[in-house]
């Protein structure tokens, strides 16, 4: 993970799965150039987008000698990565407090499009990860674009962590709630990251039998409008579930719309919305995730929410496999970089025959990674999950040097 500047430059095109490419480059100590970034696109935007740009920040912020350089235009990237050292470097493992603020210009986006790379590259860095995001763009909800909640990540994402020796003083806390706002309108939400169990290699995943869901969990919000929307969404996806696994418990968060301050000293109120997060886990621990929430412009009941939400995670755990589509990146980079042992886990194959995945295991293979091994998993070839075999690079964490 230490910068090597002699080594030769990997080479991209596009802009598609460059916040991956960003994370892989990190991890391994490989300094890339990202070319033809929305080259022709669009003549008035081209180059990076400002969440793009914010995620460099980000970047910058949680390491030691990184080097970014992009041309004029945007259009052409180069990264050069230093070392992972986390918040803040010398100040103890728990570290400092990073504030990272998330543009309005960046409200197409949800935060957790920011954290849950920034907890991939967590594990690794020298000190402790305590970030805090916030600002106009700060979207603590699902959003249109297809970005989970922060509420999904704590509760679908974080706890597989614990597969890889991951597990101590790791939370997301939602400090101020948010939803996508209107066009024209701001967001002004807050959340915290914090990351203070590093490891110097993750352990070794054998995780191939996905088991039946025993129980269901989830977080119905509403910000700035009546609570008895949660309660009616609740209620049409309890009708929905409760015909599968009757030990279904949903909870309930109403809170007040964010204030931000003008630069006159005035408040102005943030987006309005409610939404829900569902979470199917298993008789073997494995997670499916269902995000729903309100658009925009208003105009869908909370009954709808509801019970879009609950055909969603069936449809989650239909795609079989051990892990779902929102968590297969984050699990499949750590698989990557564990110690240098052959390490197993079942997808479903619609899970793996996605886009993201199947062009992560060519960006794993270009950063010096080797080739995933594919086999049935039972009898029902057609059908059936899909058991990869990843063997594990052994980077690990340079930084630290205990477990």
């Amino acid at each position: 993970m230490a910068s090597e500047t002699s080594q030769s430059l990997l080479r991209f095109t596009g802009h598609r799965h460059l916040r991956t490419r960003l994370v892989l480059a990190t991890l391994t100590g490989r300094p890339i150039r990202i070319s033809q970034i929305r080259a022709s696109s669009s003549s008035t935007t081209p180059g990076l987008t400002p969440p793009e740009v914010s995620f460099l920040r980000l970047l910058d912020s949680i390491t030691n000698g990184s080097a970014i350089e992009f041309s004029m235009t945007g259009t052409t990237l180069v990264y050069r990565p230093g070392l992972i050292t986390g918040s803040a470097e010398g100040l103890g493992a728990q570290g400092g407090v990073i504030r990272h603020e998330i543009g309005r210009e960046c409200r197409d986006r949800g935060a957790s499009w920011w954290i849950v790379p920034l907890c991939i590259l967590a594990g690794f860095a020298k000190a402790g990860v305590n970030v805090v995001f916030h600002g106009e763009g700060c979207i603590t909800a699902a959003t249109p674009g297809g970005d989970v909640s922060v509420d999904t990540v704590r509760t679908a994402i974080l706890p597989l962590y614990k597969n890889f020796g991951m597990e101590r003083n790791i939370e997301i806390r939602v400090l101020k709630r948010s939803c996508s706002p209107p066009r024209g309108g701001f967001a002004g939400g807050e959340v915290q990251l914090v990351f203070n169990h590093q490891v110097r290699l993750p352990k070794t995943l054998h995780l191939l039998n996905p088991g039946r869901v025993k129980r269901i969990r989830g977080v119905a919000y509403a910000v700035g409008v009546s609570g008895s929307n949660n309660a009616r969404a609740i209620e049409a996806a309890r009708g929905v579930l409760n015909k599968f696994v009757p030990d279904t418990y949903i909870f309930s968060d109403v809170a007040k719309a964010p204030l931000l301050e003008n630069k006159d000293g005035t408040k102005k109120k943030g987006a309005v919305g409610f939404g829900l997060s569902l979470v199917g886990e298993s008789s073997t621990n494995c997670l499916y995730s269902a995000d729903v929430a309100s658009p925009p412009e208003g105009g869908v009941p909370a009954e709808d929410i509801g019970k879009r939400a609950a055909y969603q995670l069936l449809e989650s755990i239909e795609r079989g496999g051990c892990v779902e589509k929102t968590a297969v990146e984050s699990v499949m980079v750590l698989m990557s970089m564990g110690s240098e042992d052959v390490g197993r886990v079942a997808l479903g194959r619609e899970v793996l025959g996605s886009e993201e995945v199947v062009q992560l295991g060519r960006d794993l293979s270009v950063v010096g990674h080797s080739g995933w091994g594919l086999r049935d998993a039972g009898e029902a070839k057609e059908d059936g999950d899909v058991v990869v075999s990843v063997v594990g690079r052994g980077v690990g964490n340079v930084g630290r040097k205990i477990a």
